[in-house]
């Protein structure tokens, strides 16, 4: 897949639809963020992507997003540095966005 076949974006990168996202439109978007996705990343996306399907909506903020994934998946992995060091800048907004998902509501 290349940039010029990505599903439709928002002016921030989001994708219009969550059902349009597929694990190359993830390498993309990530690619465009200088991220090379690995291990550690698809589980933090696949544990958004389940966050979404169950709730229906994205982790609201960041605090939360740290929250819900160190309810799911502990201490180690379930903290802001951990987080940070895996999708840079905003983690939630980041992640979310790779994730094919919607923007967070309170992150900046």
């Amino acid at each position: 897949m290349s940039i010029a076949n990505l599903p439709e974006r928002n002016n921030e990168g989001f994708l219009e639809n969550a059902t349009d996202w597929t694990s190359g439109v993830a390498e993309i978007i990530a690619a465009e963020d200088q991220i090379t996705l690995n291990d550690k990343h698809w589980e933090i996306i696949e544990f958004l992507r389940e966050f979404y399907k169950k709730h229906e909506m994205s982790p609201p903020s960041n605090r939360l997003f740290v929250k819900a994934v160190k309810d799911a998946l502990g201490d180690q992995k379930g903290n802001s540095i951990y987080l940070m060091q895996l999708f840079p800048g905003t983690p939630a907004k980041t992640a979310c966005k790779i994730a094919g998902l919607p923007r967070p509501t309170n992150c900046l």
